[in-house]
């Protein structure tokens, strides 16, 4: 049976709501049927007509939503929720719809700030329910792939880490183009708008929209906690209200250090995600670029390409692979994994086969926390005198 899925946020014109559509329909697994889809009851009801939903079912406010849908027979009403709005609205509906009985997936960064975070965690214990949050690079194949070899040793003791997420769509003002020609908000400039207002976005531009896709990374494939950073924030256009430039050393829990880079002001860089990790055997990398094939480093040894579908790959691989060799996967894929990959455990829960969290290989609350706690340090240590700042979680 599919899961039946509500959304709040993602309407006509949002980029993000459209990728999670699309990820939640990819492999079938959940059924679209209700949506509070924005703030303006006119764009939610005209965004559920252009999805074919009932009107019956789309809402003027996420309120409403929450409270009509759970108080619909069980064989009727949503069974989760996907939270698809700006920073700012991320915890009052995940904690409502929590409260009201459903699982969710939440985009990420988990809230406003590390403080809203934990109200989330403490409404998901308190809740007993399940919650997704959608660290899209974990999901491709080759991660996992990589993941999967440092964990089974293969490039012995982890030295080194590099990670970086260089992006160049904010190199130029472009957030108030929009209300300076005296029209509404629309494309690159209403994304720009939200993600560069600390009113929205909180108090990371940059390290809080890809710094912590960059710390996730670096922490999920290697295994190993960050728990010292020393940073530097930079806002280089003027008259930006938060960062847009972001570098930090790092320091992990086994004594190993790492770089960490995340801008959005590389012009004529578009989205290349790449992780390098080094052991006393070899070293592992993998872009985003390329994003199916991984590259295999071993100490004296030829350089090695493994690539997405082929028979040698690790399970954690293979099944989150659709295609056979040669036929590549992308972004797109990537989300829906982690959209499969939380309905196999929304749906042994409700066949009481629910085993745990681990196995089901998903971003969770935990992970949540600890990009909150990532953008804190990285704010603290960025003012700071001292040169490490711990992560504090």
């Amino acid at each position: 049976m599919k899961i039946r899925l509500g959304m709040i946020g993602g309407g006509t014109g949002s980029f993000i709501g459209a990728v999670h559509r699309k990820a939640a329909a990819i492999d079938g697994h959940f059924d679209l049927i209700s949506g509070s889809f924005s703030s303006d009851a006119q764009i939610s009801r005209q965004t559920g007509a252009e999805l074919g939903l009932d009107p019956q079912r789309v809402y003027d406010t996420f309120e409403q939503m929450l409270d009509t849908e759970s108080a619909l027979p069980a064989e009727r009403r949503i069974q989760a929720v996907a939270v698809v709005t700006p920073n700012h609205l991320h915890a009052g509906p995940t904690i409502m719809a929590l409260n009201h009985g459903f699982d969710v997936i939440l985009d990420k960064p988990m809230a406003f700030s590390l403080q809203e975070a934990q109200q989330i965690k403490a409404a998901l214990q308190q809740s007993g329910r399940l919650l997704a949050l959608t660290h899209t690079y974990a999901g491709y194949p080759m991660v996992k792939e990589a993941r999967h070899l440092i964990a089974q040793g293969k490039l012995g003791q982890i030295h080194k880490i590099y990670v970086e997420y260089p992006q160049g769509w904010l190199s130029r003002f472009i957030e108030q183009r929009a209300k300076e020609q005296g029209v509404k908000e629309q494309g690159g400039q209403k994304q720009a708008n939200w993600r560069t207002d600390p009113t929205r976005a909180g108090a990371g531009g940059c390290i809080g929209d890809i710094g912590t896709h960059a710390a996730h990374l670096a922490e999920y494939v290697s295994g190993l906690k960050i728990t010292q950073l020393c940073a530097e924030l930079n806002t280089r256009v003027s008259g930006r209200l938060l960062d847009d430039d972001a570098a930090a050393l790092l320091r992990f829990e086994n004594g190993a250090t790492g770089v960490l880079v995340a801008t959005q002001v590389a012009a004529g860089e578009d989205n290349n995600v790449r992780i390098r990790i080094y052991g006393e055997h070899g070293g592992i990398e993998w872009a985003h670029q390329d994003a199916n094939s991984l590259q295999v480093k071993m100490l004296d040894q030829p350089l090695q390409i493994y690539r997405a579908g082929a028979g040698y790959l690790s399970q954690a691989a293979l099944s989150n692979t659709r295609l056979p060799a040669g036929h590549p996967e992308g972004y797109i894929e990537a989300f829906a994994n982690i959209y499969s990959n939380f309905a196999r455990a929304l749906n042994d829960c409700s066949n009481k086969t629910f085993t745990c969290l681990q196995d089901y290989d998903f971003p969770s609350a935990d992970e949540g926390l600890r990009g909150m706690a990532f953008i804190d340090a990285m704010l603290a240590s960025s003012t700071s005198t001292e040169k490490w700042t711990a992560i504090n979680l």
